[in-house]
């Protein structure tokens, strides 16, 4: 195992180790010691590995991720997994606004709550939050599956193109464009795969969610839904 104390060297000496890694790579294991809430770590890696971060990270922890598999011991400050294209973000604590971001591909497992914008504009992205999510979560959400355990906050999926959102608990109010969808088969089988991905399905009973998803009126600017923009 490669372990990296960031007591003792910089991010950018860590993100440069790791950018350095190839697929074929037999470092497989790092462990990062001492983030202390530092921001960027592991941004931009691309090679198969397992990344254990003993700690609290800032901003954009994993951002960019493809192939890795990261595992925050902590809690994330704002866009953890921005704009993740593959590979997976675990954090154990905490999340703070905008995570997942822009996200493509991958999964993001929020064992705790996330904040505002949690799965903003994403766009293939799977994200499981066990906890609860803030306000404008999803907001111009474009394809993925939001997995929300517990309740949404204000105006969830607003402005929403495509993505499936999935809620256990209550949702306080929807956003424009966003309406409650009937669960169909396709989509208990989306969400079973989701959940199944983030080691859930046994603990989860998929029947508990609702779907909430696109109304299709905003897609193309009209003068009469001016007022709901």
């Amino acid at each position: 195992m490669s372990v990296v104390d960031l007591a003792e060297k910089s991010v950018r000496e860590l993100n440069a180790a790791l950018h350095g890694l190839s697929g074929e790579t037999n470092e497989t294991l790092w462990r990062v010691e001492n983030p202390q809430g530092k921001h960027a770590i592991a941004v931009g890696v691309d090679a198969p590995v397992a990344i254990e971060i003993a700690g609290h990270v800032g901003y954009y922890c994993g951002g960019m991720n493809q192939q890795a598999s990261i595992v925050v011991h902590g809690n994330a400050g704002p866009g953890v997994a921005e704009n993740m294209m593959s590979g997976s973000v675990r954090v154990t604590g905490d999340a703070s606004q905008s995570a997942g971001a822009t996200g493509h591909g991958g999964l993001l497992l929020i064992e705790g709550n996330a904040s505002a914008r949690c799965g903003i504009s994403m766009k293939g992205i799977d994200i499981v939050v066990a906890g609860s999510i803030g306000p404008m979560s999803a907001f111009m959400a474009q394809a993925g599956n939001l997995v929300v355990l517990g309740d949404a906050a204000e105006d969830l999926g607003d402005s929403i193109y495509e993505a499936r959102l999935f809620v256990r608990g209550t949702v306080k109010s929807l956003g424009a464009d966003c309406i409650e969808k009937p669960l169909g088969d396709e989509d208990r089988e989306a969400l079973a795969k989701v959940l199944a991905k983030a080691d859930l399905l046994d603990k989860v009973n998929p029947g508990e969610f609702r779907l909430y998803g696109s109304a299709r009126t905003l897609y193309h600017f009209h003068v009469d839904n001016a007022g709901a923009y």
